[in-house]
């Protein structure tokens, strides 16, 4: 059975579906079997994979959910789409928006997600959510079927205090809905660990979470590579193999995968 990974922060500009892409690939590099899910209506990780027009798809996260939801029969195939780095994706459009607006008056609301996966999970051994900019019901849905959540958290100020929100959230979900949650860090990304100001940072993310919250040693570094690759279809280590980015995503993939 796969383990399901929901990368989260409310905050946009985190890094997180670069995170996702390249913590997926890496791992698809190490010879696991992998399932990427974009649960974002903006299709972002969709996109990030060299689906450019997602919103012209037929078969996306909000088709599969709203079968999901009517009680229609789902086969676990459809809507996966494979990717040539050997991971899968299935993929996200803006019809995710409206869904979740359904979701608010559906059965057991938080759980619909949890139960599609159900489905596909012993055919993977990862699965990565990629979660929306919020704390609405899609990302609620994700911490209801993760077993573990991964955290990317930008070098900056403004990152970190809205982080306390995000905490309860996941706390909330443990006790209510998902008593096997667990985070399994926070991940420092876009970082220029040449300004006093990142260090500053990294020291403060420490001084308030260690002991408390896993915080990986390897730091994503603030890098023009890393955006270029959303545009490009691919991940980091296609594009810049040589790269700073692409040493740190790999480091990240093994710290990971030790658990």
């Amino acid at each position: 059975m796969a383990i399901v990974y929901a990368v989260c922060n409310q905050k946009g500009g985190c890094a997180k579906t670069v995170t996702s892409v390249n913590l997926g690939i890496g791992l698809a590099r190490e010879g696991k079997r992998v399932l990427l899910v974009d649960v974002d209506s903006q299709g972002s990780l969709t996109a990030s994979l060299g689906w450019q027009h997602p919103d012209q798809m037929e078969t996306t996260l909000a088709t599969i959910l709203g079968m999901m939801i009517n009680e229609k029969p789902v086969s676990p195939d459809a809507g996966i789409l494979h990717h040539e780095e050997g991971v899968d994706l299935l993929p996200a459009n803006i019809e995710l928006a409206g869904l979740e607006v359904a979701l608010v008056n559906t059965m057991s609301r938080e759980s619909i997600l949890r139960q599609y996966l159900n489905m596909v999970r012993d055919k993977y051994d990862v699965v990565i959510l990629d979660c929306m900019p919020s704390l609405g019901m899609l990302t609620i849905n994700a911490l209801a079927a993760a077993d573990k959540v991964l955290i990317p958290v930008q070098a900056q100020y403004l990152s970190i205090k809205g982080m306390e929100q995000l905490f309860r959230t996941i706390a909330k979900v443990k006790r209510q809905i998902n008593q096997n949650l667990s985070i399994a860090g926070i991940v420092i990304t876009m970082a220029d660990m040449r300004t006093n100001y990142a260090k500053d940072i990294v020291e403060l993310l420490h001084a308030n979470y260690d002991g408390s919250v896993r915080i990986f040693d390897s730091i994503i570094p603030l890098s023009v590579r890393a955006a270029e690759t959303s545009a490009e279809g691919k991940s980091i280590y296609l594009h810049d193999p040589a790269g700073k980015v692409s040493a740190a995503y790999s480091a990240l993939t093994k710290e990971v995968m030790a658990g």
